[in-house]
């Protein structure tokens, strides 16, 4: 009895420990990518802005422009709500669906980087920019350091996460749950949740990479739930267009309609 005791008090210790270092590398994951989008928008001061705006009515400029700018600060949430606000200024609202069909192209180059898997280099990348930005004065030399200490980071708190679910791979009732992922709505389903909770598409499929990674889930699998992941991601612009004009809240629903459109 003792001994059962103990055994259930280890495994409850091991749970809060997996849970507290997923979170921790969670955490450090996406303060990297703050970093790197807050040095991204120093380097490039009001022209990110100012490129939107002067967008023409050429809607392939609009999806090149989109996937760039989206590329370059890491989340097409924060280039969706800008559209958003520079529609409810003034922007056309076809001027505005080509940067929506563009962020979606430019938001997976996180994917892209984090399948490079270059976690070994990675203290060694946040130390080179935090010594940037400590030691070194000028404005865009600091903006420069945050943008590569944000990559060490973000990949430091990827590696967290894999050796966070590393022991899962031996795990009876997690394997057991992911076997609910057969059903094709279910996983849909739950990487629009995951996703919209977190509120970054990036965060959530660096976690699925990281599971498929540790051998836990299938591609076959994680396909679906990258469907669901893509459109959770929606729920920011649908948030900041709330108190819009109707053609903000209709570049909201252009993106809904976009994601969702691709999942089906």
């Amino acid at each position: 009895m003792g001994m059962l005791k103990q055994r259930k008090g280890l495994l409850n210790v091991m749970d809060i420990s997996f849970i507290i270092a997923l979170m921790g590398g969670l955490a450090l994951f996406l303060y990297g990518m703050k970093m790197m989008s807050d040095g991204l928008e120093l380097c490039a001061g009001d022209r990110l802005q100012s490129i939107l705006e002067r967008l023409t009515s050429n809607r392939l400029m609009g999806v090149i422009v989109g996937a760039l700018i989206t590329a370059l600060i890491q989340s097409s949430s924060a280039t969706t709500v800008m559209t958003v606000g520079f529609v409810n200024a003034g922007l056309t609202l076809p001027q505005a669906v080509g940067v929506i069909m563009g962020a979606n192209i430019g938001t997976t180059i996180t994917g892209q980087l984090i399948a490079l898997d270059i976690g070994a280099a990675a203290p060694a990348i946040a130390l080179i920019g935090v010594v940037m930005v400590v030691f070194l004065k000028k404005e865009r030399t600091n903006a420069v350091g945050m943008i590569v200490g944000g990559l060490g980071i973000l990949f430091i708190g990827m590696g967290m996460m894999s050796d966070a679910m590393a022991p899962l791979r031996d795990n009876a009732a997690f394997l057991s749950l992911i076997t609910a992922f057969n059903n094709p709505l279910i996983a849909v389903l739950t990487g629009a949740l995951f996703t919209a909770v977190i509120q970054s598409s990036s965060a959530s499929i660096g976690i699925l990479q990281t599971l498929a990674n540790n051998g836990l889930i299938t591609l076959q699998h994680s396909v679906f739930i990258l469907f669901g992941m893509n459109i959770g991601t929606c729920i920011t612009a649908v948030l900041s267009s709330l108190s819009s004009n109707r053609n903000a809240k209709r570049v909201a629903l252009v993106h809904l309609l976009f994601n969702v459109g691709g999942a089906l």
